[in-house]
């Protein structure tokens, strides 16, 4: 059994007067972060809503950012946070902000390359003009805003790669959202062993029907010829739950192409034609928006 340790251990220790969020130095963001192990519903949410609003401002990540995922990936990892999906979805939205799917497979190299060499200092200054709201008077602060945000970004993702363990040990969490979110996170990484076996063997039954669905469309956009991926997808065709066997189709027709499976390819079409749709949990795609990307990959729409 795994032993629970305090999941704000440290916290303290943090310089969040040193650090800035969306509104100035960061000293608010421990007690937000302790107020989200709250009894009371109205203190998670109003912590929540704050923590969204500091430290993942409109989409801009800060120097704050990075510093707070370890302990929102702390915070989830433990049975005895109330409403860990919300947590986990706020910890998405910090490491990877407003990105969609159709930036799959994800290039952080490629993507990052202007926050490179982007220096403590020329952050800090940006920072300082930030706060005085003065930042476009002074012209060498103005020209570093652009790249020392893509630094912040950067920070964050690499602070949530760290933890990639811990999104496929939540892979089997009772909670199918939880578990749905820590899916749709391990599309954002390069794959592993770990990650492979722990997405595939996700159960297929109707109770995991959102983390296995989840699952799939991760798969669908890992690298092809890894058999054991398209195999499990392929078995999955006849699963009970709908949701479980359009994805599974989609992630066939993303990887294989016009080697699709007859079988596939009926299951996309009948999405196509039927009322069926559902949301998967850490996607913002719905399934028919996914079935469209996939016949249109296949020619067929």
């Amino acid at each position: 059994m795994r032993q629970q340790t305090d999941p704000l251990a440290g916290v303290d220790e943090v310089p969040w007067g040193s650090l800035h969020h969306a509104y100035g130095p960061a000293v608010d963001v421990p007690d937000q972060l302790r107020a989200l192990r709250s009894a009371e519903v109205p203190v998670r949410r109003r912590a929540l809503s704050e923590l969204f609003g500091n430290v993942y401002h409109q989409g801009t990540r800060w120097g704050a950012s990075c510093h707070v995922v370890p302990f929102l990936v702390a915070l989830a990892d433990d049975p005895a946070t109330p409403d860990r999906a919300a947590v986990a979805d706020l910890l998405r939205s910090v490491v990877l902000g407003d990105r969609r799917d159709d930036e799959l497979p994800f290039d952080p190299r490629r993507t990052f390359a202007a926050g490179e060499g982007i220096t403590d200092e020329q952050a800090a200054l940006v920072e300082q003009h930030l706060e005085a709201e003065d930042l476009y008077e002074h012209e060498e602060a103005a020209d570093l805003a652009d790249h020392v945000a893509v630094r912040w970004e950067a920070d964050a993702f690499h602070a949530g790669a760290r933890h990639t363990d811990r999104y496929v040990r939540w892979l089997t969490d009772p909670d199918p959202r939880l578990a749905g979110y820590a899916a749709e996170l391990l599309a954002w990484f390069p794959p592993d062993e770990a990650a492979l076996t722990g997405l595939i063997d996700v159960p297929a039954d109707e109770a995991h029907a959102a983390p296995r669905a989840s699952a799939n469309l991760t798969l669908a956009h890992w690298p092809a010829g890894l058999e054991r991926i398209d195999a499990g997808l392929r078995e999955l065709l006849s699963a009970y739950a709908a949701v479980v066997r359009v994805t599974a189709a989609v992630g066939l027709a993303y990887r294989l192409g016009d080697q699709l499976p007859d079988r596939a390819l009926d299951v996309l079409t009948d999405a196509r034609t039927s009322d069926f749709d559902a949301a998967v949990p850490g996607w913002d795609r719905s399934v028919r928006g996914f079935v469209a990307v996939a016949l249109h990959r296949l020619g067929l729409a």
